[in-house]
């Protein structure tokens, strides 16, 4: 495998198992890269608190943190670190008051539209900056493992058939759009299976603000790597929130999916399989360990 100029890639079930697993192997095998001045890109739907306990900064010294960038919060945060080895926000993808109440207020709808015509209960999520999670399976438990499991491609598409929504997947989205337009707000709707995700940014503002900012110090994609383990398509032309990672700017990077999840991907994406040991082999042998 070539050596890349910068690695991008997604924390949850690619770089540790699950967000409270210990961050100790990951961050091992990042420090060399980081000391050898190789950039690392972290692109997760999840909250800087939610990485290695909140305190990822403390596994690396203030100048590896120098080649250190964090995506976060599908879209929201872009950080960067200070000198200091403290973490700072250089943009951002966020509502503003008055919008982030209009996603709220959308995904309760969905919610009371599902529930009144079809009998399907969901549970909604409202705590994040820029967008909401619509459970659409309250009864499955994750636990610690917050990224799509296998099973539940099927589980969704029986209960969706047991309630009578005809459309699949597709259906939803297309819902999630509507009611966007009635409120006058185009949103941007992903899903994993268990979550119908409704806001106004993804993961492909995290991918596009921070290879921009790669660029500015000579980098280009065609020299970049992306990795995650939610490529995988849940219906005909829907992918997983990793698939958001590839975009027009991005495209000419190579792309990988540690995932054991069997389906199609998007075109471009190279399935490796393995999981988290997969990724961290690879970062050892870029580091040439």
């Amino acid at each position: 495998m070539k050596k890349y100029s910068a690695i991008f890639f997604d924390w949850d079930g690619t770089a540790v198992i699950s967000r409270k697993a210990p961050a100790d192997e990951a961050c091992a095998a990042m420090k060399p890269l980081l000391a050898q001045g190789t950039p690392l890109v972290i692109i997760s739907g999840t909250t800087y608190e939610n990485l290695a306990g909140g305190r990822l900064e403390s596994f690396f010294t203030p100048a590896e943190l120098q080649n250190l960038y964090l995506g976060l919060g599908r879209g929201a945060y872009q950080y960067a670190y200070t000198p200091e080895g403290e973490p700072h926000v250089f943009a951002n993808c966020l509502p503003d008051k008055e919008h982030l109440l209009l996603i709220h207020q959308i995904c309760f709808d969905i919610h009371q539209y599902l529930l009144g015509e079809f009998a399907f209960a969901t549970d909604i999520v409202f705590t994040r900056p820029n967008y909401c999670k619509i459970d659409l399976m309250p009864e499955v438990d994750r636990g610690d493992q917050l990224f799509m499991q296998g099973n539940e491609l099927a589980a969704l598409k029986h209960k969706l058939s047991y309630h009578q929504i005809t459309g699949g997947l597709q259906s939803l989205l297309d819902l999630a759009k509507r009611m966007g337009e009635e409120k006058g707000l185009k949103v941007l709707s992903t899903c994993d299976a268990k979550y119908l995700e409704v806001g106004i940014s993804s993961k492909a503002d995290n991918a596009d603000l921070l290879m921009k900012r790669l660029m500015e110090d000579g980098i280009a994609p065609k020299n970049c790597v992306f990795f995650g383990d939610e490529y995988v398509g849940i219906e005909k032309g829907i992918f997983g929130s990793d698939s958001f990672m590839k975009t027009e700017l991005t495209s000419p990077a190579d792309f990988f999916d540690v995932s054991e999840v069997e389906g199609e991907r998007p075109e471009g994406v190279q399935v490796l399989g393995g999981g988290v040991n997969t990724f961290l082999h690879f970062l050892k042998e870029q580091a040439g360990l």
